[in-house]
């Protein structure tokens, strides 16, 4: 690959995204069998070292990519009402069938409780309710589920991330909607603002590393989400270069040796890492495209296939629970995207606005206009 502009290689839909998000949420699957197959502060692989685990990595990733292509969504498609009901598509058909499967299947299944006393408990519906809207938090606990395990009652921890991805959502449609209220400059404005935000974030997150401030974790997000709105926006003026990307990558490697070097190095030069291996590497490696966007059902699954593993299977190692977590959570991944979540994405049609019958009548004319002649 040669050297190109962002903005050049953002053209098309044929990258990398799939392949680095379904990575991101295996390696999200692996940080976890730490604590589950073991207990609570369980180091992972990379905590002891760097001081940050796999799967706080990987959910950086997440953010990360999460920004920069919802932002481009929102672009493009110059909608408020287009952009949130093409969020909630793609969150919520899948979450729900998750939840249903894991309150009315997997719960009744393994909890310690009888199934009449665990079907009349409050905290089961609760716990459906909270988890199916995202509004305020989330729930970790089913009645009598998984308390033996030695990561006791968490029955999904990995969603404990998603109220603040839908919070960052808000928070782009909220400065698109102000860049809108002006008269001239829209788009500057709102790119200014991406930027501004961005930059803020940043300074936020490096200082709040060495001395703590209030809301750290939200700011976190904030930043690795906004980070990525921001290389959208200024993508004219970003280069891809393989040197710069093995350059910065041997720098990250190098501040290893330091975690408060590293964290500053990762923390700054991360998003550039991510967004040349989404559009660096071609070849074969664009062929897991023809598959299907798996990542999400991985993340939403692979905890409560864990921990219903751990409980049905005692004593079993890290290594045997990634084996066969990963099995059994890809094949509920690819049911949720070839059942549900590909067929809730047809559906974002239904918010855009339709054509008055007399502006069809117009264009209608004008494309017989244009044959005659």
């Amino acid at each position: 690959m040669k050297r190109i502009l962002l903005s050049e290689a953002t053209n098309g839909r044929n990258n990398n995204f799939n392949l680095i998000r379904i990575i991101a949420a295996l390696a999200v699957l692996v940080s976890h069998s730490y604590p589950i197959a073991r207990g609570p502060g369980t180091p992972d692989l990379l905590s002891p070292t760097l001081g940050v685990t796999l799967g706080e990595v990987a959910v950086d990733v997440f953010f990360i990519t999460s920004g920069f292509l919802v932002t481009s969504s929102l672009a493009s498609r110059q909608s408020t009402v287009e952009f949130v009901w093409a969020r909630f598509l793609r969150i919520f058909p899948g979450l729900w069938a998750m939840l249903l499967i894991t309150v009315f299947l997997l719960g009744p299944a393994l909890s310690s409780i009888p199934m009449a006393e665990y079907f009349s408990a409050q905290e089961t519906y609760g716990y459906l309710a909270r988890c199916g809207s995202l509004i305020t938090g989330i729930s970790y606990q089913l009645p009598g589920v998984f308390d033996r395990n030695p990561l006791p009652r968490a029955v999904n921890g990995s969603l404990w991330t998603m109220p603040y991805e839908l919070k960052m959502y808000l928070m782009l449609a909220l400065v698109w909607l102000a860049s809108r209220m002006a008269t001239t400059n829209r788009r500057r404005l709102f790119d200014a603002a991406i930027v501004t935000l961005a930059m803020l974030a940043a300074i936020f997150v490096i200082v709040d590393h060495f001395r703590p401030l209030p809301s750290r974790q939200f700011a976190h997000f904030f930043y690795v989400f906004f980070i990525g709105a921001c290389a959208f926006v200024l993508r004219k003026r970003i280069t891809l270069s393989p040197r710069t990307f093995w350059a910065l990558s041997f720098a990250v490697a190098l501040s290893s040796i330091n975690k408060d070097v590293f964290f500053i190095a990762y923390t700054c030069l991360l998003p550039y890492l991510i967004l040349f291996l989404a559009y660096g590497p071609a070849g074969h490696v664009r062929a897991y495209n023809k598959l299907g966007d798996y990542s999400y059902g991985v993340y939403i699954y692979a905890f409560p296939v864990q921990q219903a593993i751990v409980a049905v299977t005692q004593g079993i190692s890290v290594l045997h629970l990634v084996a066969a977590a990963s099995t059994i959570t890809l094949l509920f991944a690819v049911a949720s995207w070839h059942l549900i979540e590909s067929h809730a994405l047809t559906l974002k049609k239904l918010a855009k606005p339709r054509q008055a019958p007399m502006q069809l009548a117009r264009e209608g004319q004008l494309l017989r206009q244009q044959r005659d002649r």
